[in-house]
């Protein structure tokens, strides 16, 4: 059996940690990364981690690419503190565990994603799936701000069980993120964004929301549909309006 280390991101995550913890406890190494919590995330994941280390958040793919190196073992399980192993997954890991294919460096794994206290089953996020499952010294994240994904050295499959994904705590907290990932997103797209024009401000903002709630059959999702395909909307304006600040030096 090859051995595994789970790391798991937090900032403020005293909500979740418990949780997360118990469900990675299969894990032979349980390493969270804190990004210097103040609510009482650090002191609680102190009792129940292998090992926490800190360091000062600056952003997802930063803080994970430093923090890889330090897993104690060679296939690593990445999940974040709102995401769950689910038990089917757990079995399904410890299969590859026992008997890996020497090509394959990382898995993707699919995400049931939980808003506003509902499954969403359509508004773009049916086939959510991320790499978290990997080798850590054939895979680290890409350098950029927002939705960074695994760079592999090698061959990448995917897993049939998927985490629970819970993103949502308050309204108020999702729009906030919603807000600092606009921020990020303008850092990402400054370099490859031209002049910024009505098509960026108005057309496609629109066609984000359109995209998830039309396209992508958010409707079908009733009041939460409506409410991500808003959103996304919404943070695609933000973020060409927070590239018109940093361009011209404010905030």
């Amino acid at each position: 059996m090859n051995k595994l280390t789970a790391i798991i991101p937090t900032g403020n995550e005293i909500h979740n940690i418990e949780a997360v913890i118990a469900s990675v406890d299969f894990a032979d190494e349980i390493l969270v990364v804190d990004g210097l919590s103040t609510d009482g995330t650090f002191e609680k994941a102190q009792e129940l981690a292998s090992k926490v280390i800190r360091r000062e958040y600056q952003y997802s793919a930063s803080q994970k690419n430093w923090a890889i190196p330090q897993a104690k073992h060679q296939w690593i399980l990445l999940v974040d503190a709102d995401e769950r192993v689910t038990p089917e997954l757990k079995a399904e890991i410890l299969k590859i565990l026992r008997q890996p294919d020497p090509k394959i460096v990382g898995y993707w794994i699919g995400r049931i994603n939980n808003f506003m206290g509902e499954r969403v089953n359509y508004s773009g996020w049916r086939n959510d799936k991320v790499i978290r499952l990997f080798k850590r010294d054939f895979c680290k994240y890409e350098d950029k701000y927002v939705h960074a994904e695994i760079i592999a050295d090698g061959d990448i499959g995917t897993l049939k069980h998927k985490f629970i994904h819970y993103s949502y705590t308050t309204f108020d907290k999702y729009v906030e993120k919603m807000n600092r990932y606009a921020t990020w997103q303008a850092k990402d797209y400054d370099q490859k964004t031209g002049n910024l024009t009505p098509y960026h401000f108005v057309l496609k903002p629109f066609w984000g929301f359109f995209k998830h709630y039309i396209v992508q059959s958010g409707f079908r999702d009733g009041v939460v549909g409506f409410t991500i395909g808003y959103m996304q909307g919404y943070v695609v304006f933000m973020r060409y309006v927070k590239l018109w600040l940093l361009r011209r030096g404010r905030e």
